[in-house]
């Protein structure tokens, strides 16, 4: 039992000591992990203390970033909102005032919004304070700060007005509290019509009008094609109404009328460029509408706080509208020549078959002004005062017709009989060598030779009769018609432009008499057959001309007057009288007053302006194009330039049968060279009369170097007798260019030579080769030829040779100074005159050459001038045909290969 009790002790004591050593082992763990965890305590305090430094130092970092952020937004946006506002308000519609002057947009931009103050942004720039007006909506002010309310309404009227061409802002003042002392800095702009000042009680008229002004700009102007002036502006890039703006300052209550039309202007007019600036009214509730409340120290737009700038200084708002009222009275300026054209790709598209229509110029409404020839109207009539623009209008119509029909669908014929160059650019010339394809015939400085206007006419009578055949042929009446069933042909419509028309129909004589019958021939049957007249004179003696007939005036039913213009319009049509410059009145209507239209014309006779056009057109002519004649009255034509001259040649074998002796070129459409036909029949001679030696010297020069030209060396023979010293350098030029079959002679050889041809002739064995005795001032040989050679005197074998020599290829181109010293040599006063076939007259009076050198009685109407000769041919004219003798200079590169010149 003790030993169990033994036993157990000792087991318990084992236990006890297992468990205590067991104890102290887990309180020594328990000691280390106190320990461990006192340690991380402290460091976990430690690092604990060092987080909030940390942590407030990345938070002001991030708040500092956010800032720096912020602040550059914030500049950002302001930069971005001030290049919008530059934009959308430049130059004078925002600059400041200590800068400011004005800067007009174009016809087709939108002035926009303008400028009235700042807004303010925290931590940015001051951003301009806009406030949308012209094409864009209304202006309300309201407020207690009466004086800040009257520094806003100058600057947006100021800023309007400087930012739009001249002219194109109207300001109407309604000012009942002041009298229109509100807008007195403005005062300027009514001279020249842009300020209207409305007085108390008128502003129902006032409202009343500006409704009619929006109902007349939606039927006619947009009519339904654009929502209002300023998406008009933008597709057409023409204005056609100017913007009218409302100033309403004040006044009693509003009739119900009155709100009413207000209220129409109102939801309306920013469509049709009217616009309302309005103080102490109130203004409907609309979108269009901005409102500006002024108080003392705050000023808010649409809710948003501004600062309004300091009003613009009173001189700046005089000088301003003084300077564009002056631009306004002294006219607007032309629209660019490019508004007539139509685009590129479209150039000469139309079709003339049943007429010519084109643009001259933009009605009051902005929509071009047609002017169309055809059976209806079929001529026109153009007129104004010198400086008005007639030869620019012309100009005008010629490039909005030659850009739409092509040259085989249009033909243009200029005539201008006042001193002047300006239709030459349409022909080929030295400084340009292009020409307006459409273009046949150009005369100008033809002021002297009225005989030119009367070929043109004569041409275009023939034409007609042409074309009448053709279309009878054809069993048709009209153009049109004749196109249809001859679509082969070629029948362009044609155009004849005569300026200064009035010198053709000048005077009693057989000229103005003709060209008066041939105008009222043309007139009356050229709109059937597609030949259309285009008279234009600035003197009003021009149209008076044209009065005594009855019967060509009223076939000129298309009217054009010019600003200040006389005797175009009806009697009772004074419309011509109030245009401004650069405006025509276009009257399809003969002139009667509900015909008219007015037109702005472009600038279309500055050469650049013109040029451009006429290289394009050009470049697109047909490959057989030929350049227009060019007839210049001032110009002596040259004979190497003549196409006449270039055509005669020499024949291979023998003499040619009947030589032909040029000896001017004639005042003709067709640039064709006086000829005279020399063949084996009496009379066949030629006598040049006058005094004028370089003239004379110049028709024989011709005729001997033509008839050189068609003979080879050695088959002709030429005898030069030259008795004026003052001939002597001409007639020795042909002598040495001839060469080899000229023979000289002087006053001691001559009755030599009048004896030796005159018994050559019909003599036995002679050779029969064409003889010409070209005698220069043969009348001075008088003397010499009164002796006798051989039983004949001088003078008898001249005659003789003058009766006989011709049936012998023996001809005499002669100069004599004078009708009666010829007949001297001819025989005496009551000669005949018979062997002198053909003559031309110089400075000789048309009555010394009646009786038997002129056919009737009288002679002919011929008034001697400078470098002009009558030319007349027994055997081929009823009339003498005027000619101008030719610059006969020709250099030794001229001759032919048979070494003639």
């Amino acid at each position: 039992m003790a030993d169990v009790r033994a036993q157990l002790v000792s087991r318990v004591r084992g236990m006890l000591s297992e468990a205590l050593g067991a104890t102290r082992n887990g309180l020594a763990g328990a000691d280390a992990e106190l320990a461990a965890g006192r340690d991380r305590l402290v460091r976990v305090r430690r690092a604990a203390a060092v987080v909030p430094e940390r942590v407030g130092a990345a938070r002001d970092r991030r708040l500092a970033e956010i800032d720096a952020r912020h602040a550059a937004r914030i500049a950002e946006l302001t930069r971005r909102a001030a290049t919008a506002a530059e934009r959308e308000a430049p130059g004078a519609a925002s600059a400041r005032w200590e800068r400011w002057r004005p800067t007009p947009a174009g016809r087709a931009e939108a002035p926009g919004a303008v400028r009235v103050g700042a807004v303010r942004i925290p931590g940015g720039d001051p951003v301009p304070a806009l406030v949308p007006l012209l094409d864009a909506g209304h202006v309300h002010l309201a407020g207690s700060d009466r004086d800040g309310i009257a520094a806003v309404v100058p600057a947006l009227l100021l800023r309007s007005v400087g930012r739009a061409v001249p002219g194109t802002v109207r300001l109407f003042g309604y000012d009942p509290e002041r009298l229109g002392g509100g807008l007195a800095g403005f005062a300027p702009l009514g001279t020249a019509g842009l300020l209207t000042f409305v007085g108390p009680g008128g502003l129902g008229r006032l409202l009343d009008d500006l409704v009619e002004q929006i109902r007349r700009i939606n039927e006619t102007v947009l009519a339904g094609e654009y929502a209002s002036l300023r998406a008009l502006a933008a597709a057409t890039g023409r204005r056609p109404e100017p913007w009218r703006v409302a100033v309403l300052l004040g006044g009693d209550e509003l009739s119900r009328h009155e709100r009413g039309q207000l209220d129409r202007v109102v939801r309306t007019g920013a469509a049709c460029g009217v616009h309302l600036v309005v103080r102490g009214i109130e203004l409907p509730d609309d979108p269009t509408v901005t409102r500006i409340v002024v108080e003392p120290d705050d000023a808010r737009i649409a809710g948003l706080p501004v600062v309004l700038d300091a009003p613009p200084p009173a001189t700046l708002v005089t000088e301003t509208c003084r300077e564009a009222a002056s631009r306004v009275n002294a006219g607007p300026p032309p629209a660019p020549f490019t508004d007539l054209l139509p685009p590129p790709d479209e150039y000469w598209r139309e079709d003339s078959a049943h007429g010519l229509t084109a643009p001259v110029g933009e009605g009051p409404h902005g929509r071009p002004v047609l002017l169309t020839l055809g059976d209806y109207p079929p001529h026109a009539l153009i007129g104004g005062p010198s400086g008005t623009g007639k030869t620019n209008l012309i100009f005008a119509w010629i490039g909005a017709l030659a850009s739409r029909y092509s040259p085989a669908e249009l033909e243009f014929y200029l005539l201008d009989f006042k001193e002047g160059v300006s239709f030459a650019r349409f022909a080929q010339g030295r400084r340009d060598p292009s020409w307006l394809p459409h273009m046949r015939l150009v005369g100008i400085n033809v002021n002297t030779d009225r005989e030119f206007g009367l070929a043109l006419l004569r041409f275009l009578a023939e034409e007609l009769r042409r074309r009448a055949e053709a279309a009878k042929k054809h069993e048709v009446t009209k153009l049109a018609e004749l196109r249809a069933v001859d679509p082969t042909g070629h029948w362009p419509r044609i155009v004849a432009v005569v300026d200064e028309f009035q010198a053709l129909l000048a005077g009693r004589d057989v000229v103005a008499r003709e060209a008066a019958d041939l105008l009222e021939d043309l007139a009356r049957r050229g709109r059937s057959q597609g030949i259309h007249l285009v008279l234009a004179s600035q003197d009003v003696r021009g149209i008076e001309a044209l009065w005594g007939r009855p019967a060509l005036v009223a076939q000129f039913t298309l009217r054009i007057a010019l600003p200040k213009a006389l005797r175009i319009l009806a009697e009772r049509n004074d419309a011509a009288q109030s245009l401004p410059r650069h405006h025509a009145v276009v009257n399809a209507e003969s002139g009667l007053v509900e015909g008219n239209e007015v037109a702005r014309i472009p600038s279309a006779s500055d050469w650049e302006a013109w040029s451009e056009l006429q290289h394009r057109l050009w470049r697109m002519r047909p490959q057989d194009a030929a350049p227009a004649r060019l007839f210049d009255g001032d110009a002596i034509p040259k004979l190497a330039d003549a196409p006449d001259f270039r055509a005669l040649t020499a024949p291979e074998q023998g003499v040619p049968r009947s030589p032909v002796a040029l000896l001017g070129e004639i005042i003709d459409v067709q640039a064709r060279s006086a000829a005279l036909r020399l063949p084996r029949a009496p009379g066949r001679n030629l006598a040049v009369l006058g005094t004028r030696v370089d003239e004379a010297c110049a028709v024989l020069d011709a005729a001997a170097r033509s008839l050189a030209r068609q003979h080879r060396p050695g088959t002709a023979r030429f005898s030069i007798a030259c008795l004026d010293p003052d001939a002597d350098p001409a007639a020795r030029a042909l002598y040495e260019d001839l060469a080899d079959d000229a023979a000289w002679y002087d006053e001691e050889t001559m009755p030599e030579l009048m004896a030796e041809v005159g018994d050559s002739l019909g003599a036995p064995g002679t050779r029969n080769n064409p003889h010409y005795l070209l005698l220069y001032a043969v009348d001075a040989a008088a003397g010499q030829l009164a002796g006798k050679a051989g039983g004949r005197t001088g003078l008898e074998q001249l005659r003789r040779i003058l009766h006989d020599g011709p049936e012998r290829r023996t001809h005499v181109l002669a100069w004599w100074r004078g009708v009666a010293r010829m007949r001297a040599d001819l025989g005496g006063p009551a000669a005949r005159t018979d062997q002198i076939g053909a003559w031309v007259a110089l400075d000789v009076q048309g009555a010394e050459l009646g009786s038997s050198l002129y056919p009737g009685t009288g002679g002919p109407d011929w008034y001697p001038r400078p470098w002009r000769g009558l030319y007349f041919d027994r055997a081929v004219h009823r009339t003498g045909q005027v000619i101008i003798p030719f610059d006969i200079h020709l250099a030794l590169k001229d001759r032919d290969s048979h070494g003639r010149p």
